[in-house]
């Protein structure tokens, strides 16, 4: 059954939380009578304290995103859902949340800086230089894979409905509630509390209008193309990581918390108490080749499943905009330990809308997103709730993941590329988030159709190779400071082996291609920006190993 499984895998990540986050806590030595850098700066710009309860939902709905859903499906699809399971908990507890945690608690002793600046401190400039780039190019694939998914969803059509233009009405009328919600909240002054009463229940009333607009708006919205959606997603990653985060990317983050409190609900109560049975299996693979597509099971399961387990980009959001809102050090634990392991819940509760699929179904060949959304709503009928107003609800759900991620990651971009050129002007922000934009878009209109799949692999090696890279910088940290390191070297020894092999496997045709012109000349664009992009990747971990390495050597601690 599945409800065995999902009690199996709570129970555990609550013990994970108690007994792994405690000590965890207590290695880093959280103090509360130290002041954070959101208390002792406060701007109103970036550096703005939050509530623990505020900041775990933006925090929580910036790095769930997509990822934890689409990531555990495919590897469910391909590999069968246990090993896809076991990596989800193992990982999120001992490897994902370790780095979630520990960047953001080195991000607050570091003044908020970003790992970036930690490198430069503790390593030397080149690294600096190096991690910021490959920070970046990471960043890139992100916003790729996301706005590839988000534009796909908008095109949604079953059978006998298009839901994917109602869904993108919702869309639209949720982020101008976000917008109201962060006026009244930072202008008016307005409690979270009554704002959180009259915004909560908004959100639902868009979910149920914007299906029902009049006709033509739902019929202008229909004839948008899919590469239409992604140059428009695009403008708004733009002017979401321009304005300031008081405006839209806390009270949105925020409203698209609870929706993902209210999806982690409904997956909870359908699969607990639904009854449904384990329809797909357990394992789908022969030795170690998927039977769906022949790929290795090491690594290839290790960065399909990507952020349901651990992600870099976690690390990114933690000491970008997390660090400069965190009220108390001890919010560390909730908001950095406490999060990625709720997004481990989120995917085991994904992979629970594949186990309840029979294999060979017709369903497993649409996107993950898909097959999310359609379990969800079998877990909504249950309620009585029909399939037009569960279905929507759930890609609109799912849109609001994605929102969150898209424009933190821009705005972290944004962020990095102004570190990298020293433009800290607003003009200079304007043109960093232009620039950084400029090769998805790039890549998005010169790809095919879904071209998130093409993109998923090399944005799911880069995401976990950016987390091991993110703990070899907090390992040098913490040795250098005379503390203890092997709850970060070792998970960051695993992570650096299984991408980089993987890494290496997604770069082979791309070199394959280069010995011989006649196929150099039939690759794809997008499998030529794939190739280029990995081997500068690899080639930037190396340097950065062997630049940690020295700075070891050289200068073991500081003890301090």
């Amino acid at each position: 059954m599945i409800s065995l499984v999902v009690i199996i895998s709570i129970v555990v990540f609550m013990a994970g939380y108690l007994f792994y986050g405690r000590y965890l806590s207590g290695q880093m030595g959280l103090d509360d009578s130290r002041k954070t850098p959101a208390c002792r700066i406060n701007d109103g710009i970036d550096y703005v304290p939050a509530k623990s309860s505020l900041l775990l939902g933006q925090h929580f709905s910036a790095i769930a995103a997509a990822g934890p859903i689409v990531g555990p499906i495919l590897a469910g699809i391909w590999f069968g859902w246990m090993p896809a399971l076991l990596w989800i908990i193992i990982g999120s507890i001992f490897i994902g949340g370790v780095h979630d945690f520990t960047s953001l608690t080195a991000s607050i002793r570091h003044k908020a800086a970003s790992i970036g600046e930690i490198v430069k401190e503790h390593m030397s400039r080149t690294s600096y230089i190096l991690f910021l780039v490959f920070i970046w190019l990471a960043l890139i694939y992100v916003i790729i894979a996301f706005t590839d998914i988000t534009a796909q969803t908008f095109r949604t059509v079953t059978a006998d409905m298009a839901y994917g233009p109602g869904v993108a009405a919702s869309s639209i009328l949720y982020l101008l509630l976000g917008t109201i919600m962060g006026v009244l909240l930072y202008k008016f002054r307005v409690s979270l509390r009554l704002a959180t009463a009259i915004f909560l229940p908004l959100v639902f009333c868009v979910i149920w209008v914007g299906p029902r607009l009049p006709h033509p708006v739902i019929s202008f919205l229909s004839d948008i193309t899919v590469k239409q959606w992604d140059f428009i997603l695009l403008i708004y990653c733009f002017a979401a990581s321009v304005i300031p985060v008081w405006l839209l990317l806390q009270p949105r983050g925020y409203l698209g918390g609870w929706l993902l409190y209210l999806t982690i609900i409904i997956g909870l109560g359908g699969a607990l108490f639904g009854g449904f049975a384990v329809e797909y299996p357990a394992f789908n693979i022969e030795g170690f080749k998927s039977l769906v597509n022949g790929k290795l099971i090491f690594p290839v399961l290790f960065i399909t499943v990507a952020c349901g387990a651990c992600s870099g980009f976690h690390g990114i959001v933690s000491s970008g905009t997390t660090s400069k809102q965190l009220m108390k050090e001890t919010d560390a634990r909730v908001v950095g330990y406490g999060a990625m392991l709720l997004e481990g819940l989120v995917g085991v509760l994904a992979l629970a809308t594949l186990m309840m699929t029979p294999k060979g179904s017709q369903g497993l060949a649409s996107d993950p997103n898909l097959i999310y959304a359609n379990g969800l709503a079998s877990y909504l009928g249950l309620a009585g709730i029909g399939f037009s107003i569960a279905y929507p609800f759930a890609l609109l759900a799912f849109s609001t993941f994605v929102y969150d991620t898209l424009d933190v990651t821009t705005r972290l971009a944004r962020y990095i590329f102004q570190e990298l050129t020293g433009w800290q002007s607003k003009t200079g922000g304007f043109f960093a988030a232009l620039i950084t934009l400029l090769v998805p878009f790039i890549f998005l209109m010169l790809t095919k159709e879904k071209g998130y799949l093409t993109a998923w692999p090399i944005f799911g090696t880069s995401n976990q190779l950016l987390a091991s890279l993110i703990l070899l910088s907090v390992s040098v940290w913490l040795i250098r400071s005379g503390r203890n390191a092997l709850y970060a070297i070792v998970p960051m020894i695993f992570m650096m082996t299984m991408t980089l092999w993987s890494l290496v496997l997604l770069t082979l045709p791309f070199f394959n291609a280069l010995t011989v012109p006649s196929l150099l000349m039939d690759i794809k664009p997008d499998a030529l920006i794939s190739g280029i992009f990995g081997i500068i990747l690899f080639f930037l971990s190396v340097l950065l190993i062997f630049e940690a390495i020295r700075i070891l050597i050289l200068s073991p601690a500081e003890n301090r």
